[in-house]
């Protein structure tokens, strides 16, 4: 009895999140039937019954193979204590190979250029989704052609605008008019089917196989335009963590695929009976007097799409900074409840730059399709190697099954990247060097970290050595405690040693403290803080707390759960020593001279410790100290 009370309790649970799930997770997918079909034939593929059947087959086997087998079947397995995306799955491959010095870099520089080429996904995604519906008022009125860009920029700004106001509000009205998206998508698709229903005859793979063998070479053209249909794809795994693996699932098999391949199938009866659809196959597919409510459901839909890429941007961005793979940047958190929704200035309004860039440039979804594409599906390939090397390492699957996994899908992912390295001198080459750019500055800034923490280690000087500095000095204590914020995990940092030298005295409590971002999503307050004591006449604690890559590094909380263990600590006696470092390279430094001054640059504009830990600023004191690296 009480098994069936918990399953009545589950189901409409799991019901509410699978509804919520569509809101945030579907968008960009769910937009993608607005410009699919017709950048694949502006390719100039004849429109006849072979070459119809064959695009809707591999569009079919498309969205069956990669969004449905590799990403919602396998790769969403692989939750990192129930997280997901490419940061995730980068630190559960590196779990796996601990022992493994190559195999270690090997993972860390695919997974953070894989996190880095997503960012051209960012750029690209909202400007070819808002620019495809908004040209729907091409297909009301032709004369209303040159209102395209103008509106698109004005719906773009405000989307960019609001991000400071968070999601939390207007969320709560994303899955109602998704859902009335792909119930629309649907609906659509039926209608011209029952025209046409031997469309769904597309489901055989022969037509695909027949098109591509027609094509020969040609049909990486058209490959090209098909992986339109998957951009998103990665969107399930990304946001596992806010919604859970089975939700995403029955969301997405019982509700979003088939609404897709519907209004796929849809438009290419479509074509079939009118040839001359081909100018917008998905505007065409409702009848006249749906086109205006059309048009609105449309640029809501794409707004949406739009707000969970940058959404993403935002939770990528704030995982890298807390793995320290990216500096410190300014991080508001725009609700209380959820941990998740953040807000980052800098990041926002660099992405609003590039997008109006973007959309000036190709001024429309035809022209932006040949620059998309080619992130989205290198991107694939780094998640099918982190997925294979989890698979071996922690699932421990036997050989052959893991190599089928990884040849299956390698060999999928191979076809679409060099179908899409076809478009790179057309507009494909702008998100990979939005890419690149990234990929170097994470780079960078490992590697200055890597060389500080370097240096700090040389010149650390441990407790016990202190201690008896301090016994031959005799300095003056003054009342209170002093708090001093470091990187390194061992000995004494240089601020204490700084303010020391320079000012000869020291508070009756000392406490040096340290914030450790785990490989791991959350750390629960019970293994929160660790703390060691020093000292036989004086009172030294190092203290170390720890948090997850999803998490807040609330500070000051977490100096709250050390009163529990012990130590006396009254804020209001109690006094922050931050360095201030400037970093200097010698002439012989193992930087290379090209990452130098960027290195420099990133460290000195990243953001202090004072705003992003939120330490109170009047108990704050800075101290100036000089690195040479």
């Amino acid at each position: 009895m009480s098994s069936i009370t918990s399953n009545n309790h589950f189901e409409p649970r799991l019901t509410a999140l699978a509804l919520s799930a569509i809101g945030v997770v579907f968008g960009d997918i769910g937009t993608s039937p607005l410009y699919t079909i017709k950048a694949v034939f502006d390719t100039h593929l004849p429109i006849d019954k072979m070459h119809v059947l064959g695009v809707l087959s591999l569009v079919f086997w498309a969205l069956t193979l990669v969004v449905t087998a590799k990403y919602a079947i396998f790769i969403m397995r692989a939750d990192n204590k129930g997280e997901g995306g490419i940061m995730a799955l980068m630190v559960l491959a590196l779990q796996s190979s601990k022992d493994k010095p190559v195999r270690r870099r090997f993972i860390l520089t695919i997974g953070l250029l894989g996190a880095a080429l997503f960012y051209g996904d960012v750029v690209i995604t909202p400007a070819i989704s808002v620019l495809s519906a908004v040209e729907g008022l091409q297909i009301i009125a032709p004369t209303f052609a040159d209102y395209v860009l103008p509106v698109t920029i004005a719906v773009l700004s405000g989307l960019f605008i609001l991000q400071a106001k968070g999601t939390g509000k207007v969320g709560k009205i994303f899955s109602p008019i998704m859902c009335l998206w792909f119930v629309t998508l649907g609906v659509l698709g039926i209608i011209n089917i029952i025209q046409a229903p031997y469309v769904l005859a597309a489901i055989n793979p022969f037509y695909a196989v027949y098109l591509l063998r027609e094509l020969g070479w040609q049909a990486y053209i058209i490959m090209g335009a098909v992986v339109l249909a998957i951009t998103g794809a990665e969107a399930l795994y990304a946001d596992m963590g806010h919604f859970g693996l089975k939700p995403i699932r029955y969301a997405w098999f019982g509700f979003v695929f088939p609404a897709l391949l519907l209004n796929y199938f849809g438009q290419g009866a479509l074509l079939l009976q009118t040839p001359d659809a081909v100018e917008n196959p998905f505007y065409l597919l409702a009848p006249d007097w749906a086109l205006y409510p059309l048009l609105i459901l449309a640029t809501l839909a794409t707004i949406i799409a739009s707000q969970a890429v940058i959404s993403g941007a935002f939770s990528v961005t704030r995982q890298a900074i807390q793995l320290e793979y990216f500096p410190r940047l300014r991080i508001l958190h725009t609700s209380g409840e959820e941990i998740g929704q953040v807000y980052i200035p800098t990041i926002n309004w660099l992405l609003m730059v590039f997008v109006f860039i973007v959309v000036l440039s190709f001024q429309s979804s035809t022209a932006l399709a040949s620059a998309y594409g080619i992130a989205v599906t290198t991107t694939m390939i780094i998640d099918t190697l982190l997925a294979f090397i989890v698979i071996q390492g922690l699932w421990q699957w036997n050989k052959a099954t893991s190599f089928i996994f990884l040849v299956t899908f390698i060999s999928i992912d191979s076809v679409f990247l060099f179908s899409n390295s076809l478009k790179i001198p057309s507009g494909g080459w702008l998100p990979l060097v939005i890419g690149i750019v990234l990929f170097l500055m994470m780079t960078t800034w490992i590697k200055g970290r890597q060389l500080l923490a370097e240096h700090l280690d040389e010149k650390r000087i441990l407790f016990e050595d202190l201690e008896e500095e301090i016994e031959n000095r005799q300095p003056a204590v003054v009342k209170g405690s002093a708090l001093y914020l470091t990187k390194t995990l061992h000995g004494v940092p240089q601020v204490f040693l700084h303010n020391f030298k320079h000012n000869h005295v020291l508070h009756e409590q000392i406490i040096v403290l340290t914030i450790v971002t785990k490989d791991e999503p959350y750390v629960d307050k019970a293994h929160r803080v660790k703390i060691r004591t020093f000292g036989k006449n004086y009172n030294f604690y190092r203290i170390k707390i720890y948090f997850g890559f999803q998490q807040y590094p609330d500070v000051m909380q977490a100096l709250r759960l050390c009163l529990v263990h012990g130590v006396k600590l009254d804020f209001n006696q109690t006094s922050f020593f931050i360095g201030s470092e400037r970093i200097a390279f010698r002439r012989r430094s193992p930087m290379p001279k090209w990452r130098r001054p960027l290195f420099r640059f990133l460290f000195h504009n990243s953001a202090s410790a004072v705003d992003f830990f939120k330490i109170p600023a009047e108990r704050v004191i800075e101290l100036g100290i000089r690195l040479e690296l």
